[in-house]
This record gives C-alpha cells, sequence and structure tokens, in this order.
C-alpha cells in the first residue's frame, strides 16, 4: 500500500512538472538518516569524522543531525531563528558535537520579518510574507552563510541541509555567486509557495548544475533533493 501511495504521489508530480521532471543525473550509493518526517539521504562515503556540515532550518525534528554525529562522529553546526525552535532546543539534552546558532541563514546579514505558521501546533516559520502564513511576523536575526561560516574558521562545507521555507533559492544563489565549496546539498524546495514556482525550482537546479552540483536523489513529491559536487566524468548524459 505504502508503495502504492508513493507511485501514485510520484505520478501526481509528473504532471504537475509538465511531465519533464528533474531527474537523477549522477548514481551514488546514498543513505538515508533520520526519522520519516525528518530524514535524508545523503551519500555517507563523502563524509569524515572532520567533515564540516551546516543544518540549516532544524525544526523540532532534528534526527538527521544526531544521526550524523552517532554513526560518523561529525560536528553539526544548527541553525534557526525561530523562538519556538530555541526553547525546545534548550529543553533538549544535546551531544557536544551539536552546535546551535539561534540565527537565520539568508542572502543578507540583518534582520527580517518571519511569518508564523497558521496553525498553532505547526512549528515552521517563513520569510515568505502570507499567502500561506499569518500577518503577525517576528523580527530575527539572519547573517549569509559566508557570514556565519568565517568565524568557525571554514572554508569549504561537506554537507548542507536546508528546510528554510522558501529562502533556499536566494541563499542558493547566494553561495553560487560567492562560490563556497559544498560538497553535498540536501535541500526541500518550497516552489508550492510561489506562482510559477516549480519553473523557479527549475532554474536553481540549473544554476547548481552549472556550479557542478549533480542531481543524486529526488524525492516522489519532487520537493526534497539530494545534489553532490562531483567530478564531470561521472555525470549521466
Amino acid at each position: 500500500m505504502r508503495m502504492q501511495h508513493e507511485f501514485r504521489k510520484y505520478l501526481r508530480s509528473y504532471a504537475e512538472w509538465g511531465f519533464r521532471p528533474p531527474r537523477v543525473q549522477i548514481e551514488r550509493g546514498l543513505q538515508r538518516l533520520g526519522s520519516e518526517y525528518g530524514g535524508y539521504f545523503v551519500d555517507t562515503s563523502l563524509i569524515g569524522r572532520g567533515a564540516t556540515v551546516y543544518s540549516v532550518g532544524v525544526g523540532e525534528d532534528i534526527s538527521f543531525d544526531l544521526s550524523l554525529i552517532e554513526n560518523i562522529g561529525v560536528e553539526v553546526q544548527a541553525f534557526d531563528p525561530t523562538p519556538r525552535v530555541k526553547e525546545w532546543i534548550a529543553l533538549q539534552s544535546l551531544p557536544g558535537q551539536f552546535h546551535f546558532h539561534g540565527r537565520g541563514i539568508a542572502d543578507f546579514d540583518g534582520e527580517a520579518a518571519l511569518y508564523p505558521p497558521p496553525r498553532e501546533d505547526w512549528v515552521s516559520h517563513s520569510m515568505i510574507p502570507p499567502r500561506h502564513y499569518r500577518c503577525q511576523p517576528t523580527r530575527v536575526a539572519m547573517v549569509r552563510l559566508g557570514t556565519a561560516m568565517r568565524p568557525q574558521g571554514h572554508k569549504r562545507i561537506d554537507v548542507l541541509k536546508m528546510d528554510i521555507e522558501g529562502a533556499e533559492y536566494a541563499v542558493i544563489e547566494d553561495l553560487v555567486r560567492e562560490r563556497i565549496p559544498v560538497r553535498q546539498l540536501l535541500v526541500e524546495f518550497h516552489h508550492r509557495f510561489f506562482p510559477g514556482g516549480r519553473e523557479k525550482t527549475r532554474r536553481t537546479l540549473a544554476l547548481l548544475d552549472a556550479y557542478g552540483m549533480k542531481i543524486a536523489h529526488v524525492c516522489p513529491r519532487m520537493e526534497v533533493f539530494t545534489l553532490v559536487q562531483a567530478p564531470r566524468e561521472a555525470w549521466q548524459a
């Protein structure tokens, strides 16, 4: 039954993409880490104990981050400016390798309005003005990815996980513009937030493709992607 459900989601998404959906470009031995809700596919063979991992937009499910720490022993730099998330993180018993920063990642340094979700039991906030969110925003601190990396002395990122409710497009443009080396990008695209959003995602994937990052996994809804920086000879035609 689950397989049938996933197949129906794929067929629906296939049509929504005008029968030209994003496709896997490079085959990697991926492993799913984390919970059903908060898990991602990642190539663990590319991650050593000294890997630089940034988890941007953690919410109240850090199972992926904790799994990386437990299985590989990496240090995780986690970012989320949501007030409720800060409170939740403060109540958790976390390993020393999990480093939480109560700021958001954007394409600028400064403050931004963060809009809460329409239901009290939801946690995900967004910088996207309400068509999907209530109209009482909170002002929060934001920094560019390069700004966040500088105090840590990081020159590259081995794993960048992003679930930032529509802000991912600007952050990706910024990291490409600044030529920040990223080995693996695990990202949820929120094209459903924007009119013509799938074309916005398609353009962003083309930008990443030109930057040398190839699609290694696409979820059935065609929203969650794993992209890997790979040598040209490994690309599929």
